[in-house]
């Protein structure tokens, strides 16, 4: 076990490294923000005093190594913009950014698991095909749109729900969070069911999938034929050995949706990470978009292997095959 970790823990790492060439060099081929940041009003000395100031006159692989070297400390760089650590920027966003992916990725457990459950259990159900019809409609909807209907319908006409905003917030662990206050969970059901809606899709269909695949296996009729009850081999058996793959799945959905709430926080006037992004790709702030970047690939790298370890827990094989 031990020998497994070190070694995924290294492939972590050369990972991470990997990304840092890749986002570098992409991020510096594509616009300049010197064009955005320095007034046109200065004479040239004073351009390439802030040029100098920025380190943006320094070769690209020199401003490599000095982002590496300060990434080792700890520090991704300033924001030109806002003239502050960028993964500090980055840090306080990210609280807001998680409780919308968390809450989102929840949402879709606790209805689309059991829906998918139903579904596979009963294929041939009139609500099991109108399930399956729903979650095609699940897909297709742009979550900009929905959004907007959710703003249109249960905050303007409704007035059930705010339209945008955090909302009151309760400090734990020095970190603010809207979940512990009913005004902060209230403005994050919009956004959260928004992030949610194709997610339940996606459990739906693979929990059914998954049931589907499962029940024919010997261990289900060998259990059946001991004389267990239905709800235990359902629970034990059939389910545990549906969420091996769906383990995989959401832990990838739940970085994607980290990296990929640009669009709600926009609409909802979320206070997040993704928001943040936005504007800093707006005005070219390479270190904040850097960084944002880089926590996106270390959040990947971490549930990949957050992953592994579940899977080595719910299926012996695979534990049986590192010991090998």
């Amino acid at each position: 076990m031990t020998g497994w970790l070190l070694r995924r823990l290294g492939q972590a790492l050369l990972v991470v490294l990997l990304m840092t060439v890749i986002v570098f060099i992409g991020l510096h081929a594509i616009g300049n923000p010197v064009d955005i940041l320095i007034g046109d009003d200065m004479n040239q000395a004073e351009r390439a005093a802030a040029i100098a100031r920025l380190g943006l006159d320094q070769p690209l692989w020199r401003q490599y190594l000095s982002f590496l070297e300060g990434a080792v400390q700890g520090e991704l760089g300033k924001s030109f913009v806002y003239q502050e650590d960028a993964i500090r920027l980055i840090l306080q966003r990210l609280p807001a950014t998680m409780e919308l992916a968390v809450g989102a990725l929840l949402i879709a457990v606790v209805i689309g698991v059991p829906l998918g459950l139903f579904a596979g259990m009963r294929p041939s159900h009139p609500l099991s095909r109108a399930l399956m019809a729903s979650s095609i409609v699940g897909f297709s909807l742009p979550a900009f749109w929905v959004a907007l209907m959710f703003i249109m319908v249960f905050s303007v006409q409704l007035g059930w729900l705010p339209a945008s905003g955090r909302g009151a917030t309760r400090e734990l662990f020095g970190i603010q969070w809207s979940w512990l206050t009913l005004d902060g969970l209230q403005h994050m059901i919009l956004p959260a069911v928004n992030l949610a809606l194709f997610k339940i899709s996606l459990v739906l269909r693979l929990t059914r999938a998954g049931v589907r695949e499962v029940l024919p296996q010997d261990y289900v009729k060998f259990a059946r034929a001991k004389g267990l009850s239905p709800t235990r081999v359902v629970l034990v058996h059939v389910l545990r050995n549906t969420l091996i793959p769906l383990v995989t799945v959401l832990g990838l959905e739940l970085g994607s949706t980290i990296a990929y709430a640009v669009v709600t926080e926009t609409i909802f006037a979320w206070p997040g990470a993704g928001k943040l992004i936005l504007d800093s790709i707006n005005s070219l702030d390479r270190p904040v978009v850097v960084a944002y970047l880089m926590v996106v690939v270390v959040i990947f790298v971490t549930l990949n292997l957050v992953v592994d370890l579940l899977y080595r827990l719910l299926d012996p094989r695979v534990r049986l095959e590192g010991a090998r």
